[in-house]
């Protein structure tokens, strides 16, 4: 199965992918956009920074409630995604 998606969204739709359809090979593509390209073309950055932390915290969320294959963190990652939440970019968590 291929799946296009925007760069951040690959862990979580593979991971659910991986959940749904266990047996199934899963490849995932999206545009290789450098941070600052994708930013300039939505406009708004912290906008992007909230689209990033919150679909990082759905990796977690949807793991734990049964929608997705749980999906290895970095611990740099998580410290990243905890001190983004602790400046306030709060607006895309669930």
């Amino acid at each position: 199965m291929t799946l296009v998606s925007r760069p951040y969204r690959q862990r979580r739709a593979r991971a659910t992918c991986r959940k749904l359809w266990p047996e199934v090979d899963v490849v995932a593509a999206g545009a290789p956009d450098q941070l600052r390209e994708y930013i300039v073309s939505i406009g708004d950055e912290r906008r992007v920074i909230s689209m990033l932390v919150g679909d990082t915290h759905r990796i977690d969320v949807y793991a734990q409630r049964g929608f997705a294959a749980p999906v290895p963190m970095p611990a740099d990652a998580r410290d990243a995604m905890a001190l983004l939440i602790d400046r306030g970019y709060t607006d895309r968590l669930i």
